[in-house]
């Protein structure tokens, strides 16, 4: 657990990482890019109002695909950048620990996702104008996405300290994720009990379920908040977190 002052160290980290964001052009067109799709998909594939009900589901749905694609832009920099560049041997000399730059990096990394999240508010504003929806089944959604999108980065965070090359760390962690999200496809899931025993293939079967990244998502994006659902997602960032810092400081002085 944080003790105070390394509470402190990490927020400072957080911040000058979150700064440095904007300090570049990747910010404006994550944004960009991240706004366009969510508008296409919701409005031109979705067909929001097509359906003439008065939700998000069409706007949600379709998050884990642009995730895909667009959180392994913002977490290939986060790792193999500071390898490439040796910068990672000066930010190692500093009064921060490994746990405190890993951290610090990844907080920056999700308060940035949490920003172009936010900008789509306005769709929630025209739905709620337009009819009476269930603000509830849409708070979740939106955290559900946040979730989502914190598990992704921690994945790709971790992915990228194993390298100097960013775009192998962006195709490495948008190959795990689809994977992740692949894992509870009911057609996944049906060829791998075709594959194995009947004893054997049922329990692969759920066990894969239950770590698929889309199922949990799903299951929020409802509106339902279940404890698992949410140990789901927090276990999957503590748990790559840990991987990063040990990562990280094993490869440190590469």
């Amino acid at each position: 657990m944080h003790s105070p002052g390394a509470m402190s160290r990490t927020l400072t980290i957080a911040r000058r990482e979150f700064r440095s964001y904007f300090n570049t052009p990747l910010a404006a067109v994550f944004l960009v890019i991240f706004l366009f799709l969510a508008a296409f998909m919701t409005f031109n594939v979705g067909g929001l109002f097509e359906r003439g009900q008065a939700d998000l589901r069409p706007f949600f749905q379709f998050h884990p695909w642009l995730y895909l694609f667009l959180v392994p832009a913002v977490s290939m920099r986060l790792w193999a950048e500071e390898r490439r560049t040796g910068t990672i041997e000066l930010l190692t000399t500093l009064p921060f620990t490994v746990a405190d730059l890993v951290i610090g990096k990844f907080l920056a990394a999700w308060g940035f996702t949490t920003v172009a999240l936010a900008l789509t508010l306005p769709i929630w504003i025209t739905v709620s104008w337009l009819g009476n929806p269930d603000q509830g089944v849409i708070v979740v959604g939106y955290l559900a996405s946040a979730l989502m999108a914190g598990a992704f980065l921690a994945i790709g965070g971790c992915l990228s300290a194993f390298t100097k090359n960013q775009v192998i760390a962006f195709v490495l962690c948008a190959a795990v994720c689809f994977l992740v999200l692949l894992a509870g496809f009911p057609a996944a899931l049906d060829l791998v009990r075709t594959w194995l025993p009947g004893d054997v293939g049922e329990p692969v079967a759920r066990a894969l379920g239950s770590i698929s990244a889309m199922s949990h998502f799903d299951s929020m994006m409802r509106g339902v908040i279940d404890l698992r659902d949410l140990l789901y997602f927090l276990s999957m960032i503590v748990a790559f977190l840990f991987l990063t810092i040990t990562v990280v400081d094993w490869r440190k002085a590469d």
